[in-house]
Parts: structure tokens; sequence; C-alpha cells
């Protein structure tokens, strides 16, 4: 299903998201794209990448950046 970046945030908010980018703007930066994969854990969209290394594609997280001197450690 063809989908905006915005979309994509709002549906998979705090995961990491694999995509291919169907349409770019005049920058480049992707628009409309499809979704190939989407986890919370980083190494299940890297995974996916092997598969659809034949598509352009971009991969992102969807979560809150931390600021710049700030660190975040994740206990599982």
């Amino acid at each position: 299903m063809e989908m905006s970046i915005e979309q994509v945030k709002e549906k998979y908010k705090d995961e990491w998201v694999l995509v291919e980018v169907l349409e770019e703007d005049e920058l480049n930066r992707p628009i409309k794209v499809r979704v190939l994969a989407h986890s919370r854990n980083r190494d299940d969209t890297y995974a996916a990448m092997k598969k659809y290394a034949d598509k352009y594609t971009y991969h992102f997280y969807t979560g809150e950046i931390p600021k710049k001197g700030y660190a975040i450690a994740f206990f599982i």
C-alpha cells in the first residue's frame, strides 16, 4: 500500500521502518513509499534489507531522536 512518510510515522510510531521509495520530491526526499518491513528491533529491519537489496529503499526510525549530548540505554 502506498503511503506518505508522515503516514508511516503515525502508523509505526517508535519503530524502525524499511520502505521502498516510490516517489521523491525535488530534493530527493521520499514522499511516497511502500512499507517492506517494520519492527521495534533494528536488527529485524536490517535483515529485511538483504531480502530487498534490488529495490530503492529508505531505512529510518519513527521515534524521537535524543538531543545531542544525551544517551539512551535499553533494557531487554
